[in-house]
């Protein structure tokens, strides 16, 4: 049964404002995950001070919440399209704020772990069914061009404002905050989740629970981030070791998934080439992003010395270039031009930005080394983000759209992970940094 909103005798434009409150629910809810993602970047010197972290272990702040996020994406979001979207959803809301609850509160290192581990149980749940629940809202495909804009700008915009939002909260309050804030924001979007989302039917757990299978791929995509994430702590040998094991669980999934009578993942998804093609151009995107993140906190803070707010508000211009820029033309510039051509304008974008931000000199100064590859890269994020959402949306049965909005979301941890590993682990970008805090 599609899901709907509004009642079915309500006239269009009724349902029209129906539909559009309810994109603004959803976008509420992933918002909020999306920007736990980010808004500890900032805050990670005052967590480490407070708390007494290591440099290795101060990194399972983050690993804590991408390996659960990461794992069970897929599994969320087939059993939202098993159980319903809104289910999942709502649900999912309980659980990330009970978490945040639980991480604004602790008080020693393994009370926050833990915490943000329940934390990526929580945005898994709910950010695995919302693509799909925003493709279900809005079939026609002009309409569905603005949605997925909106839905992208908030995606986009996110993760520049957490670090913004972690910075300002730090500095006027203290880091718990950036963790406590989800709790009026999240009740808030539950209760607007349960007024305003029209229940959905899900196809029922006896159409796709295989339970051997979701074991599989949840320990196959769990190992495959934690090798990821956890490469500069271990022996390359035994990143090797995880990394076949990782391999070796996800071989067993697929010949599960070819031979039960119930599969949780249809392997004929994978014949489309635009949705394989759309993750795999998404996991070189994101791997950019968040790499630039993590190394533009690191040389603002330590090189220019900005203060945790100054770097916040040093980020702010990425977001507001992401929302004006998608919101005012990413979806008549798709409509114009096509997606392929949008997207192909944006990578060119991301690779000049990357291009400028490799140049930037040991002395350099915001405004003009800084900045400037920023901006570029915003610009590059907003045109191609819309674009390769709705390639890799593009064709999906409704009963699938729940399955393949996880497995989006999945790439996009998967692509988080590799640029934090990857500028993380290297010396020439970390190590050489002032007052570097690498032991």
């Amino acid at each position: 049964m599609p899901f709907q909103t509004g009642s079915p005798t309500a006239d269009p434009a009724e349902r029209t404002s129906s539909r559009w409150a309810s994109l603004v629910v959803l976008c509420a809810g992933a918002l909020m995950t999306i920007l736990d993602g980010s808004i500890v970047t900032v805050a990670m010197p005052a967590i480490q001070g407070d708390l007494g972290f290591s440099s290795p272990g101060l990194a399972w702040v983050v690993n804590a919440y991408l390996i659960p996020f990461g794992g069970l994406l897929l599994l969320a979001g087939r059993l939202g399209d098993l159980t319903g979207r809104r289910r999942m959803f709502s649900a999912g809301l309980v659980v990330f704020t009970a978490a945040s609850v639980l991480c604004g509160v602790a008080t020693s290192q393994a009370a926050l772990i833990a915490a943000r581990a329940l934390q990526g149980v929580g945005g898994a749940m709910t950010s695995a069914v919302v693509l799909g629940m925003v493709i279900a809202l809005f079939p026609d495909p002009r309409e569905q061009a603005k949605a997925i804009a909106v839905f992208s700008a908030v995606g986009a915009a996110g993760g520049a404002l957490g670090t913004f939002l972690g910075g300002a909260l730090t500095q006027a309050l203290d880091w718990h905050w950036i963790f406590l804030i989800n709790l009026p924001i999240r009740v808030v979007a539950w209760v607007a989740a349960l007024r305003i989302l029209a229940p959905d039917r899900g196809a029922g757990l006896g159409r796709g629970a295989d339970y051997p299978g979701a074991a599989l791929v949840t320990g196959a995509l769990m190992m495959t981030v934690y090798a990821i994430v956890g490469a500069g702590e271990r022996a390359a040998g035994g990143t090797a070791a995880l990394a076949a094991l990782s391999l070796a669980l996800f071989v067993a999934f697929t010949l599960r998934q070819a031979r039960a009578a119930r599969p949780l993942l249809r392997l004929r998804l994978f014949r489309s080439r635009l949705l394989t093609g759309a993750n795999g151009v998404q996991i070189l995107m994101v791997a950019t992003m968040f790499g630039f993140q993590y190394i533009g906190a690191l040389y603002i803070q330590r090189v220019l010395e900005f203060g945790e707010l100054r770097t916040g508000l040093a980020f702010l211009p990425a977001p507001v270039l992401i929302g004006v820029l998608m919101l005012g033309l990413s979806a008549r510039t798709i409509g114009r031009f096509g997606p392929y051509r949008v997207l192909l304008a944006g990578l060119a974008l991301i690779t000049a930005g990357m291009g400028l931000l490799s140049r930037v000199p040991v002395e350099g100064s915001y405004a003009a080394d800084v900045l400037p590859p920023m901006l570029l890269l915003a610009a590059g994020f907003a045109a191609a983000m819309p674009a390769v959402t709705g390639l890799a949306m593009s064709g999906v049965r409704e009963e699938d759209a729940g399955l393949a909005s996880g497995l989006f979301n999945t790439t996009q941890v998967v692509g988080g992970s590799l640029g934090l590993a990857g500028v993380r682990h290297a010396p020439s970008l970390v190590g050489n940094f002032p007052n570097s805090t690498e032991e």
